[in-house]
């Protein structure tokens, strides 16, 4: 069973223009126009793959003890160290 909703949707004057004449030239309704736009516009969404951050991990011995036990104002002083800052 297909159920239909009225709705309200604001299109810019210029792309409801080319749409009435898209629709005219091909026989069909601005209305057939929108629900076609629309199921492509959520196929394309369905289909993306989702993303999923890679786990990245370093070897090392954890956090120098600078940092370790630093304020974030002295990891931000060693980030810019040597750089003019």
């Amino acid at each position: 069973m297909v159920t239909h909703m009225k709705t309200t949707v604001e299109i810019a004057d210029p792309l409801l223009r080319e749409a009435r004449k898209v629709a005219a030239r091909e026989g069909t309704t601005v209305r057939a126009l929108m629900e076609e736009g629309l199921r492509k516009a959520l196929e394309g969404r369905r289909n993306r793959a989702r993303f999923r951050l890679r786990k990245v991990t370093f070897r090392g011995e954890g956090l120098q003890p600078e940092i370790a036990e630093g304020s974030w104002e002295r990891i931000r002083d060693l980030i810019y160290e040597g750089r003019g800052a």
